[in-house]
């Protein structure tokens, strides 16, 4: 039986997922952005990197049997489920203080920066920088000329999707607490995940 875990409203978790096992990443409300990251176990400078995966998809969001190649081009996940519309964003940085800063914030906000290196301190490691990260059920639509827009998730309550470890990864996840933009439904929730062997 496995054991479903909280990453709760505008916090950060972090999980061993071991090679052959999976994360099951659920979209609980339907509405919540997940920041998402996967490191190498006992390499922390290697993780998943959205230019090496864009380069190889061909994409600009993964499609199942897609991989999550690393910064040194290295497969260290596969999407082998999806039941959610498929809207995983790879180009927006995580957002920091400094970018609540940018809409308007005069004073601290969480963020996915700090949520990412909370959850990583949870389980005992550090990193000095923060990598991009690909944002699970976040829709950014594109349009011809370029433009960029931030529209609400399309994923419905329940909405998942299903990482399998192609070797040792830390997986870290941040509920984005991004209620400004529309990208939450300016609501922010808890999500949940499992790991599956």
């Amino acid at each position: 039986m496995t054991t479903i875990h909280t990453v709760p409203a505008r916090r950060g978790k972090a999980a061993f997922v071991n090679k052959g096992q999976s994360i099951k990443i659920i979209n609980t409300h339907g509405t919540q952005v997940v920041d998402f990251w996967a490191f190498v176990a006992g390499h922390l400078t290697e993780f998943t990197g959205m230019e090496q995966c864009r380069a190889t998809w061909k994409h600009l969001y993964p499609q199942t049997g897609d991989a999550l190649y690393s910064n040194r081009r290295r497969a260290l996940m596969t999407l082998t489920e999806d039941t959610s519309p498929g809207r995983h964003d790879t180009l927006m940085a995580p957002c920091d203080n400094e970018r609540y800063g940018l809409l308007g914030c005069t004073e601290y906000h969480d963020n996915c920066k700090d949520n990412m290196h909370a959850g990583l301190a949870e389980l005992g490691f550090t990193v000095p920088f923060t990598p991009a990260s690909i944002n699970l059920f976040m829709n950014i639509p594109w349009q011809q000329d370029g433009s960029l827009s931030f529209d609400p998730a399309l994923s419905k309550p329940g909405d998942y999707l299903v990482l399998r470890a192609e070797i040792d990864v830390i997986a870290v996840m941040s509920c984005c607490p991004q209620d400004i933009l529309d990208i939450n439904s300016q609501t922010t929730t808890e999500a949940h995940f499992e790991i599956l062997d």
